[in-house]
């Protein structure tokens, strides 16, 4: 490996470690539904922690750009797939390997559709649009069709299993995180500003 391309990957590294570790912490939290204040039917504590994924994704995409965020969405990918088998099940690992690696690569496509406009608009409507494709192929890749998660829970007039049930407050909560992690997005943009900027 040359010079150059050591110092890039040694640029990188922190994005992957970042987005690994996020990956396989939510991969171990989604197992277990949030039991306090009622919360059991509604999320689990995946659903805290995975949106911050995306705020890796769009700042490393602000930085170095689609290209470059894209190699690391593949090691990060790899990297948190085997922490997950470790830390969780091998079906878990494989759904949220394929929902991370599809739900990212839509969020760098989005994002850098609008990177001209708004400073907002981009990593907001990458994480929304990562995040609804991320929840559907991650639920009902995990857990369709698993007794301890198809138990038949009601919503007002709708009983739906309850891995439906979660997905749906989980894409909720990642709606409402997308939302606060546009504050310290905007907070590290002076700090993160593009590779091409700061060369320049």
């Amino acid at each position: 490996m040359s010079r150059r391309a050591e110092a890039g990957a040694s640029l990188l590294l922190p994005s992957v470690l970042a987005m690994a570790a996020v990956v396989a912490l939510s991969n171990f939290a989604v197992q277990y539904p949030i039991r306090q204040f009622g919360l059991a039917d509604y999320l689990t504590w995946g659903a805290l922690t995975y949106p911050l994924v995306f705020l890796v994704t769009d700042l490393t995409n602000r930085r170095f750009g689609s290209a470059e965020t894209r190699k690391v969405v593949y090691v990060g990918f790899a990297v948190a797939v085997v922490l997950s088998v470790w830390l969780a099940s091998p079906r878990i690992a494989f759904a949220s390997g394929a929902a991370f690696l599809f739900g990212q690569l839509l969020d760098i496509t989005v994002f850098s559709w609008l990177r001209r406009q708004a400073w907002w608009r981009a990593p907001l409507a990458g994480s929304l649009i990562g995040s609804a494709l991320d929840t559907a192929l991650f639920f009902s890749l995990a857990f369709a069709g698993d007794p301890a998660m198809s138990d038949p829970v009601t919503y007002g007039a709708l009983t739906v299993p309850l891995w439906m049930g979660l997905a749906f407050f989980d894409f909720c909560v990642k709606v409402a995180m997308a939302l606060v992690l546009l504050i310290p997005y905007g907070a590290l943009m002076s700090r993160v500003r593009p590779i091409e900027a700061v060369r320049g």
